[in-house]
């Protein structure tokens, strides 16, 4: 959602407000890739799998309308663009490794490496499960 979509004076508390920013599947993982290094759009796309251009293409432009990207745009042939974080979007990136610390922890099981899980690994989502 754009800031055009926001809800000014709607929200319930400051949770609500920051959800609406992070909002969806893609934009958080985006934040994730951007913490790395600055990327230019086909390398982005490579970090997100499954991710659509159409998709990513939205979401860059609404997280640079919020404030959380920057996009530079080089006066070069073949045009080139790279996106980075903007100190805002490297707050909110501060925000979330808490979260991340409890995904590691409580879904995917707690293990030192679990951030580095290879396609073939086997982890049940439900304690317990199979």
């Amino acid at each position: 959602m754009g800031t055009t979509g926001r809800r000014p004076g709607a929200y319930v508390c400051g949770i609500d407000a920051a959800m609406d920013v992070i909002g969806g599947k893609w934009k958080v993982l985006i934040l994730w890739a951007l913490n790395e290094r600055p990327c230019r759009f086909g390398e982005l796309r490579r970090e997100l799998p499954g991710i659509t251009e159409k998709v990513l293409a939205s979401h860059l432009r609404e997280m640079e309308a919020d404030g959380l990207v920057h996009r530079e745009a080089y006066d070069e042939v073949p045009p080139r663009v790279e996106y980075s974080l903007t100190p805002r979007g490297v707050s909110l990136n501060a925000a979330l490794e808490p979260l991340g610390a409890w995904g590691r922890a409580n879904v995917l099981g707690g293990s030192p490496a679990a951030g580095q899980m290879r396609e073939d690994d086997d982890v049940p989502l439900v304690p317990g499960a199979a």
